[in-house]
């Protein structure tokens, strides 16, 4: 399926990776890593840290897919508001997801210093809008749980969201701890700094098709007949993963993202931003270093690709129409626009781990709009758990926290 159409920014900014190693023969390793994008890049990241031998397939060219046309922004916060997750999953588990959340951020900086890979990773202010007098009464009700539960959080009325950020509206709730990079030369550089240091080994155009569980591992088959075995499989393929689950945990949905042309760096808004807003789907926006906007939104039920792409041409105006609502007095022309698919959940929060009764065959699923914090988070727990550390967010992000799998 293809999993974005249009003019992704990101593949027309960075040079492609234009690596071409197709499976041509058996092969045997301890961990499988199915998928390229910066989910199974973090995940090959941190097993190849711990010394846990592993290499990355990918049906596609290198990271090509949903990472390709992600907006790459990294906020602790979560697509469902933690005043509304405490009634779905209960106060101690939504509170600990916050904060994994959190801490993640800080996570995925470490590790772009420590490989120096440079993603044009960013610490950037969040700004969360109400969108209308019943948005501003859940910021309420946000910010008093978020400041009880030590989360950095503070309210803006609507004085104070003209004064410091040229917005006329209702209120908004913000932090200092959000950043934004450039998700595809994330992946690509994790992956090229551990084919150089780790020997780590990364089959491109490789379709793994089929599976089958052995006493001591799995053996996985390629479109072309070509037997793979490992002692663990991770799944890092996002919601192309459904064909390993023994059901599907998440609803699939179409989002639509425009960049603009380059502006004088003095007509951004102030400290250059990420801005959401509560209303569902929500709209959203953040600058590029080359001093672009890009903003994006209007997500829709997935049915097929061709409706989504059919879409497009009307969710470009619709998308302008929302900044313009914004900051009118900044110009915006469009230079590229995209459409591309992903998942979410009934909860917001990703699925990790170990499916029930599969021992070997992890699930790194970051699924929603903090993708790339829950992907740090995946790689993370599935290290730990190869490495036989316990680990409290198993329970918060594993398939079990429902009851109902």
């Amino acid at each position: 399926m293809d999993l974005h159409s249009g003019l992704p920014y990101w593949i027309v900014k960075n040079k492609l990776f234009d690596y071409f190693n197709p499976l041509r023969a058996p092969y045997t390793v301890d961990v499988a890593i199915i998928g390229s994008g910066i989910t199974g890049s973090l995940v090959a990241h941190e097993l190849c840290e711990a010394g846990i031998p592993c290499a990355v397939f990918d049906k596609r060219t290198i990271a090509t897919g949903s990472t390709a046309a992600s907006t790459s922004q990294l906020q602790y916060e979560i697509d469902t508001p933690l005043c509304k997750m405490v009634d779905t999953v209960g106060m101690d588990m939504a509170v600990k997801a916050y904060h994994a959340s959190l801490q993640s951020i800080t996570d995925i900086e470490k590790v772009f210093d420590i490989t120096r890979v440079r993603p044009d990773f960013r610490r950037v202010s969040s700004i969360f809008l109400a969108s209308d007098r019943g948005g501003l009464r859940l910021l309420e009700r946000e910010y008093q749980i978020r400041k009880k539960q030590d989360l950095p959080v503070d309210f803006l009325d609507a004085d104070a969201l003209f004064a410091d950020h040229r917005i006329d509206g209702h209120g908004a709730l913000k932090n200092s701890e959000a950043a934004q990079m450039d998700c595809y030369k994330a992946a690509t550089g994790l992956l090229k700094y551990h084919l150089k240091k780790s020997g780590l080994t990364l089959f491109s155009h490789t379709d793994i098709v089929d599976y089958g569980e052995k006493p001591n591992g799995y053996e996985l088959l390629t479109r072309d007949g070509i037997r793979i075995s490992c002692k663990y499989v991770v799944i890092a393929a996002g919601f192309e993963a459904g064909r390993f689950l023994p059901r599907q945990v998440m609803n699939l949905i179409s989002t639509y993202a425009l960049v603009s042309q380059p502006v004088e760096p003095s007509l951004l808004w102030p400290e250059r931003s990420l801005i959401w807003e509560t209303a569902s789907p929500y709209f959203y926006m953040r600058t590029t270093l080359d001093n672009r906007m890009m903003i994006g939104g209007e997500d829709v039920s997935f049915r097929n690709p061709e409706r989504r792409d059919r879409l497009l041409r009307w969710k470009i105006k619709r998308l302008e129409k929302k900044f313009k609502e914004i900051y009118p007095e900044i110009p915006f022309a469009v230079d590229m626009a995209w459409c591309g698919t992903f998942s979410s959940t009934a909860d917001g929060l990703p699925y990790i781990g170990l499916w029930p009764g599969r021992k070997r065959m992890f699930f790194a699923l970051g699924y929603g709009g903090n993708g790339i914090t829950f992907s740090m988070i995946a790689a993370q727990l599935i290290k730990n758990k190869l490495k036989g550390i316990k680990d409290d967010r198993d329970n918060v992000f594993g398939f079990k926290r429902t009851g109902r799998i």
